[in-house]
């Protein structure tokens, strides 16, 4: 199966890394739902979830792998500590800001409200959370794993990240406005 998967990653980075992503903020969605919120499977949200899927298979996952090639390419330096201080920093002061606000921002779309009043609420209880698990995880990612795995870290992690995100994207503080109201 693993090799399997490392001839995919070769074969078709973006398709791959896509799929992955797609499957495990699905995952993590439903993990929310079902595990943390405790609904019974007669009130489980499929729409939800699918939006998940759809926001990570289709922005994040392709988006993650030309950031992970980009830092490999362009951020590099004679000593191997500051290159791995450089990107982890690039990562959580240009990447990790911009992708919450993007999530935050295409889940709101996807439910066909405006993103204002999301990000207003949720946009730096994110950002925080993010700066305490985050910079940790991409050091031993960015320092430890293969260019063509660092995604697939990033997805595992991911399950219960993304877990927590869809809490924050669904949690009931105030009504969002539907698009044009």
């Amino acid at each position: 199966m693993f090799a399997w998967y490392q001839r995919s990653l070769i074969q078709r980075p973006y398709l791959t890394q896509g799929l992955t992503t797609a499957a495990l903020f699905a995952l993590g969605d439903g993990l929310a739902q079902t595990a943390i919120e405790k609904r019974p499977l007669a009130e489980y949200d499929v729409m939800r979830s699918s939006r998940m899927a759809l926001y990570g298979g289709a922005v994040f996952g392709p988006v993650a792998t030309k950031w992970y090639q980009l830092l490999q390419a362009r951020v590099a330096f004679r000593s191997a500590g500051t290159t791995l201080v450089a990107r982890v920093g690039a990562d959580q002061l240009l990447f990790a800001p911009t992708m919450i606000g993007v999530f935050l921002s295409s889940m709101s779309l996807l439910e066909g409200k405006s993103p204002a009043v999301k990000l207003q609420r949720s946009y730096w209880d994110a950002l925080r959370a993010n700066w305490t698990v985050w910079p940790a995880v991409q050091a031993v990612n960015l320092f430890l794993v293969p260019l063509p795995f660092r995604v697939l870290v990033v997805n595992v992690v991911n399950v219960g990240w993304n877990c927590f995100m869809s809490l924050i994207n669904n949690a009931p503080r105030g009504e969002e406005q539907p698009i044009g109201a």
